[in-house]
């Protein structure tokens, strides 16, 4: 048997996010699985990096499958993605050691968030991108940026009340603007259930004047969400990369 990885990219609007549901079957990994059945004639499963939820995309959502024998990989890339709908695309497939597994080995992952202030949604990047119209104080954001990184407990930025472990890091965030694009980008060793677009509302709302850049910091020190801002809709949310040792 050997292990593959496989980079994948998805457009996740018209999707339930990310992991397999046995209510429908209008999920990414519920669709990968299928395809690569069809091409193996077996039952594989897609092990991913971890789970994005409905709406949310992905330029490098990385997953991990164990197939008998080596395959060549751009081959079995290509009949793959003739198999998947546009909207989902196998970037590249690698073999790698045994044992490698696209969520356990997974070290850190970096995320995006696009936000559209300009008076009317963009017409062209209105499914990526979440339209707030506000003026927004960049500065501020930056500000507010700086008590969100570290080492520390995230109780108050998740929406999932039984975390095992809430403790992550945070390397860096951070905030550019173009016009009116505004993209923030997170990367730490990984993100609790919705912490990403919680995260974002907290630095939308410190853009926006309605709270002071310290005011980042209370929801962790009291590990409650209700003084964190508001969940940021999923539309304008990427995993851009997963990274491993």
């Amino acid at each position: 048997m050997r292990t593959y990885k496989l980079t994948i990219a998805y457009d996740g609007t018209r999707y339930q996010g990310w992991q397999r549901q046995s209510n429908t079957e209008n999920t990414i990994q519920g669709i990968l699985e299928d395809a690569v059945m069809k091409e193996t004639g077996r039952r594989t499963e897609v092990n991913g990096s971890g789970r994005t939820d409905a709406g949310v995309h992905a330029r490098g959502q990385t997953a991990s499958i164990v197939l008998p024998g080596k395959i060549l990989s751009e081959e079995f890339t290509a009949r793959l993605n003739e198999r998947l709908p546009a909207d989902i695309r196998v970037l590249q497939t690698e073999l790698v050691k045994n044992g490698f597994h696209a969520r356990k080995s997974a070290v850190g992952k970096v995320y995006e968030y696009h936000i559209d202030t300009g008076d009317r949604p963009d017409v062209f990047t209105r499914r990526f991108s979440f339209h707030f119209p506000r003026r927004l104080d960049l500065e501020a954001m930056r500000e507010a940026a700086g008590y969100l990184t570290g080492t520390r407990e995230y109780a108050g930025y998740t929406d999932k009340k039984d975390e095992k472990s809430t403790r992550r890091t945070i390397y860096d965030i951070m905030i550019s603007g173009q016009g009116s694009s505004v993209v923030i980008e997170y990367d730490g060793t990984g993100f609790l259930y919705h912490m990403v677009r919680i995260l974002t509302g907290t630095l939308l709302e410190t853009g926006a004047g309605e709270r002071k850049p310290e005011d980042a910091a209370a929801a962790l020190r009291t590990k409650n969400r209700q003084q964190a801002g508001f969940l940021a809709p999923a539309q304008g949310l990427f995993l851009r990369e997963v990274r491993y040792n």
